[in-house]
């Protein structure tokens, strides 16, 4: 929000969207979870209204041109990931169904979006809920830190990156938030491949529905993702070519925003979201997604 006061946008050059989440966990670690019900609505709604006006700075035929080599692979994680997390967490583990499910859930398909899709299908305990949840929060909060330092490393390109970051992290918010820390293009194939890969809570949520004939048939639909398809067609066909400027201004206070939004997701963990948790639901998360982000980091090497 500096970057809008006059003489003092030079000191907010350094609050990148890691640095944000981290000044929201030192918060929430040191001090407790404020107002975590407002953090909570703060956090969703502020970070969809930011997936869209980041559509606004994209073209639609440059996005799905860079997206489209990633399906395939998109689909046959998903579909791995969901297989691969239920043998872990209910076989190996022996933990309750509905926990493994969300877990394995959350990291195929996008994080808490698609454990909040789900858990009213297969009618889950809240204390489930609140355990994926927690999992899958806190590998985000890793995530964010470790793949740009990663990707430097293995000096991954642009595409090479995003695409990896798109499947191999959990919530949208990391993902985006991790390609904007990469670079542009990095951003840009991350936002379009994770949003992509985030359709698939409609077959997973429908497909669960009619295996669990004791669950609700109530289906939540990512509305946000539709209006960020929207957002690019009007970029691409309206505001790039008459008003590129207006674009150009969304997009900018989209990004302010997701910074903002990942203070807000970073105060929302606390020492006692760590305690819930447990061993192994925490055991269950790390292996899925360490077995998802190798496959796809060798995937990504490869082509």
């Amino acid at each position: 929000l500096l970057d809008y006061i006059p003489g003092f946008s030079g000191y907010s050059s350094w609050i990148t969207p890691p640095v944000s989440l981290f000044l929201g966990l030192a918060f929430a670690l040191l001090c407790g979870q404020a107002y975590p019900t407002f953090n909570k609505k703060v956090s969703k709604y502020l970070l969809q209204y930011a997936v869209v006006g980041l559509g606004f700075g994209m073209n639609l035929h440059e996005s799905l041109a860079s997206g489209k080599e990633g399906m395939t692979f998109t689909i046959a994680s998903v579909v791995g990931t969901l297989l691969i997390g239920a043998f872990i967490g209910y076989k190996l583990l022996k933990m309750d169904w509905n926990t493994s499910y969300l877990i394995s859930t959350g990291t195929a398909i996008c994080g808490g979006s698609a454990i909040a899709a789900v858990a009213p299908v297969i009618k889950a305990k809240e204390s489930s809920i609140s355990i994926a949840l927690g999992t899958v929060f806190i590998l985000n909060a890793v995530a964010l830190f470790v793949f740009p330092t990663i990707g430097h490393w293995l000096d991954l390109s642009q595409h090479q990156f995003g695409t990896w970051s798109a499947i191999a992290i959990h919530d949208t918010s990391s993902v985006v938030g991790a390609g904007a820390a990469y670079g542009e293009e990095a951003l840009e194939i991350a936002t379009t491949i994770k949003l992509t890969r985030a359709l698939w809570i409609i077959p997973v949520a429908l497909i669960t529905s009619i295996m669990s004939r004791k669950g609700s048939h109530k289906i939540t639909i990512p509305w946000f993702i539709v209006f960020f398809i929207l957002a690019m067609i009007v970029n691409t066909f309206l505001l790039s070519d008459t008003m590129p400027q207006v674009g150009a201004a969304i997009n900018g206070l989209a990004r302010k925003a997701l910074t903002f939004t990942l203070f807000f997701i970073g105060a929302s963990l606390s020492v006692d979201v760590l305690k819930q948790v447990g061993f192994k639901p925490m055991i269950q998360g790390i292996s899925l997604w360490v077995i998802i982000s190798v496959v796809s980091l060798i995937y990504v090497c490869m082509f």
